[in-house]
């Protein structure tokens, strides 16, 4: 079983910026690459913080308005003055938060809940930019065909790790969703097998139908004193 990582579902061309990029060419970034947010690396691409359209627009929302009225948006403390920020090093936010290449998509969807961010930049070991994933890319293994889900399951999980016959548990996959019916000697095996064809990517949901012939889980079996 091989899950996927950050690495292979992340886009691997970003576009950047470097600290004495103008607000107007960040702006423009935006708009002709369709994006929303830009990392800002050194010379050596070296992660140095994220601009977000968030950054931009609050760099602009003390500023009056054409009549000279004040928008009346009250600016935190830390964020007073923003309006001169005239570069991305001015505008963006650091340290970014980033993501590990090497990480799973489990531990990068926690890591973008938790922070309330819709997509991190991915620096390798050194902390150089290697690409950025967003929350799309987290959904991409569940594009996986239901074929591919099935003989992953089927074979490396039931045969491969844990040692079934072939005949033991029929595998069906339905847009994801996972059912399994069979039997198997030890009732205690049922949770393992769940669990671990439960962990394959791109399963949606799963439901087990398999009998078994011994209820080890109700054996008393004495504690040792």
């Amino acid at each position: 079983m091989q899950h996927r990582t950050v690495f292979e579902v992340m886009t691997h061309d970003v576009v950047t910026a470097d600290p004495a990029t103008s607000f107007k060419e960040t702006a423009r970034l935006f708009r002709e690459n369709d994006i929303s947010a830009v990392p800002v690396v050194d010379e050596h691409r070296r992660l140095l913080g994220v601009v977000s359209e968030a950054d931009l627009l609050r760099a602009t929302a003390g500023l009056p308005d054409l009549e000279g009225r004040w928008a009346g948006v009250r600016l935190l403390s830390e964020e007073r003055g923003m309006p001169d920020a005239e570069t991305a090093a001015g505008l963006m936010t650091s340290p970014a938060v980033a993501a590990q290449s090497g990480w799973s998509l489990v531990e990068t969807a926690r890591t973008m809940h938790r922070k309330g961010v819709k997509r991190l930049p991915v620096s390798d070991e050194t902390g150089r930019l290697v690409g950025i994933v967003s929350r799309s890319d987290l959904l991409k293994p569940f594009l996986r065909r239901d074929s591919a889900i099935r003989d992953e399951i089927k074979h490396d999980v039931l045969v491969g790790t844990l040692r079934l016959s072939p005949e033991a548990i029929d595998v069906s996959v339905e847009e994801g969703v996972v059912t399994l019916t069979g039997h198997v000697d030890e009732r205690a095996d049922i949770p393992v097998i769940v669990r671990l064809c439960r962990w394959v990517d791109g399963v949606v949901t799963l439901h087990e139908s398999i009998d078994y012939t011994y209820d080890n889980l109700a054996l008393d079996v004495d504690q040792p004193r």
